[in-house]
């Protein structure tokens, strides 16, 4: 189902031209989900189309979105669709939170903090 779903989820992104998608497997890291969807938009009005494209094309192939955060402002939106994530921000949003990095740090990559800071480095 994943698979499938991952799929829709990345061909109505792409319909709508978003940028720099992006997918990780977080199942290592969280029970609440299995994969994490990024994609940038370049206004709040392309990241509402981006968002509403995927809860379409998730709905026409039957899946139904748990919950959809954020189309208020357009600014970030995130759609739940249980064991994907999407999250569709604007570039400055995105580049802010750095999910990619966020959720790319595994359990034992990290002894203490004097690690972190020098991998930043």
């Amino acid at each position: 189902m994943s698979k499938k779903l991952i799929d829709i989820v990345m061909n109505a992104l792409e319909e709508v031209k978003g940028k720099d998608i992006v997918t990780l497997d977080v199942s290592d890291l969280t029970d609440v989900m299995d994969t994490l969807v990024v994609a940038s938009g370049n206004s709040n009005r392309q990241v509402k189309a981006l968002a509403n494209n995927v809860i379409e094309d998730c709905k026409k192939a039957g899946f139904q979105p748990i919950g959809v955060e954020g189309m208020d402002t357009g600014e970030w939106v995130l759609v739940d669709l249980g064991d994907i994530v999407v999250h569709m921000m604007q570039p400055t949003t995105r580049e802010f939170y750095d999910l990619e990095k966020l959720w790319s740090v595994r359990p034992g990559d990290v002894n203490d903090t004097n690690q972190i800071a020098s991998n930043e480095d």
